[in-house]
């Protein structure tokens, strides 16, 4: 299972980098930041084969696929920044964190602009039937 992989890869790099953070601290740095790529770079390559699946999904429900793609990105960046965030605090920069998790807010919110436009679109459209 793809799973127990994950758990082994971030369990080798905590423990390297915790073997080197008493040597050689620049290195157990460059260690964390390698093996949290690796860790993304796996998990994307497991999350592209299901991408399909939701353009189905949305075909079937009669949803615009341009809008299932903006949510697809408003989910990646969220967790792309919080999983950022979370290593930017475990090196002790947690005002950089702070401001990185501001500005994944603010792109989400623009990117939420055209689901807004489409949700009141639907509700003039469902007021037009009621009036």
């Amino acid at each position: 299972m793809q799973i127990f992989q994950l758990v082994g890869i971030a369990f080798v790099t905590a423990v390297a980098a915790l073997i080197l953070k008493g040597t050689k601290p620049e290195l157990a740095f460059a260690v964390t930041v390698a093996g949290s790529i690796i860790l993304l770079l796996f998990v994307f390559e497991v999350f592209k084969g299901s991408i399909a699946i939701f353009g189905d999904i949305a075909n079937e429900a009669g949803i615009n696929s341009s809008l299932v793609k903006i949510l697809l990105k408003m989910v990646g960046i969220g967790y792309l920044v919080e999983f950022s965030a979370g290593i930017l605090n475990d090196f002790g920069q947690n005002s950089v964190a702070d401001k990185l998790i501001f500005c994944g807010k603010v792109v989400i919110l623009v990117l939420a602009i055209p689901i807004l436009e489409s949700v009141l679109a639907l509700i003039k459209q469902l007021l037009g039937y009621i009036a």
